[in-house]
């Protein structure tokens, strides 16, 4: 007398099972691709130069095996507070390979570092931003020419990175030369200082970032996607002391202006996504799953408003 439910569990797990086998991986969405070839030590800076500066060198991680032509990239900037940090940081290594398993080309890459303590003087770290923002929009510039020779879609170039890397990302995407030079009280003289245009990038991925001045989200309609922690000190949320307001008030500001926006709350998390944020303690693995679902959510949101 069990024939019949027993047959019908059966049929159902069949069923299941079908689906499953059915329902295939999206490329830049979920993982595709088994392996990454990653290739140290480019450089994105002055083609003619004799030596290769540091501060512009650049990792490119590319899907093994992959060989698509018009693929989106993501330009990665790792955190430091704009003194320390480099390419090889753990979290830009992470999301570069795992987002090149899912067909994107990724540049992790350096920038200037301040010789000064931007961390404890906002003068600094207006500079510091400015010069950083100078070397990123020549990675943009360089990328956009050799489109090319890594096979990519010069459209679709993304700005991503964490902390101070963020921070990068978004001036490069919503200010120009002027504004930001104007507000770190550089001179006219300072190079590209009387730019007022904004190259153009297809998003922005922002992770625990902020941006000096919310109108400057006016001046481009650049999807971006926020990750933060609720207890984040380093960088708050919104506004606090100094002009710069972190990932729920760029949310509230992009929606107000109708810009595709993203955000995600990792409540009771600190900078980093770390329990409590402590920048000479080895990440663990926690963490770095908790880094691999704000990768997740990034490709889901990049998928939806950039990708298809």
């Amino acid at each position: 007398m069990f024939k019949q439910p027993l047959f019908l569990v059966t049929l159902f797990c069949i069923t299941l099972s079908t689906v499953a086998q059915s329902i295939k991986p999206l490329k830049y969405k979920d993982f595709v691709f088994a392996n990454v070839t990653k290739t140290k030590n480019l450089s994105y800076g002055i083609a003619h130069s004799t030596k290769k500066d540091k501060s512009r060198l650049f990792d490119l991680y590319q899907p093994a095996s992959d060989s698509s032509t018009g693929r989106p990239m993501i330009i990665w900037m790792h955190g430091g507070g704009f003194k320390f940090g480099s390419k090889n940081a753990t979290g830009i290594e992470l999301w570069s390979e795992t987002f090149a398993k899912r067909g994107y080309v990724c540049a992790a890459i350096n920038y200037s570092l301040s010789k000064h303590n931007p961390l404890f003087n906002f003068d600094e770290l207006l500079k510091s931003t400015y010069y950083a923002v100078q070397d990123v929009r020549a990675a943009v510039d360089y990328f956009r020419k050799n489109c090319k020779l890594y096979n990519i879609d010069p459209d679709k170039i993304i700005l991503a990175g964490n902390s101070s890397g963020g921070m990068i990302a978004l001036q490069a995407a919503y200010s120009n030369n002027y504004q930001l030079a104007k507000l770190a009280g550089l001179p006219d003289t300072t190079d590209g200082a009387k730019i007022t245009t904004i190259p153009k990038v297809a998003a922005v991925i922002n992770y625990w970032g902020g941006i000096f001045d919310l109108n400057w989200l006016k001046n481009g309609h650049v999807p971006i996607v926020s990750v933060h922690g609720s207890k984040d000190g380093i960088m708050p949320l919104t506004h606090k002391d100094a002009p710069l307001y972190g990932s729920l008030a760029i949310h509230e500001k992009a929606d107000e202006l109708k810009i595709p926006n993203g955000f995600k709350l990792f409540e009771g998390y600190a900078h980093e996504l770390h329990k409590h944020f402590n920048p000479l303690v080895r990440v663990n693995n926690k963490t770095k799953e908790r880094w691999l679902q704000a990768g997740q959510y990034t490709a889901d949101f990049l998928y939806t408003n950039v990708i298809k």
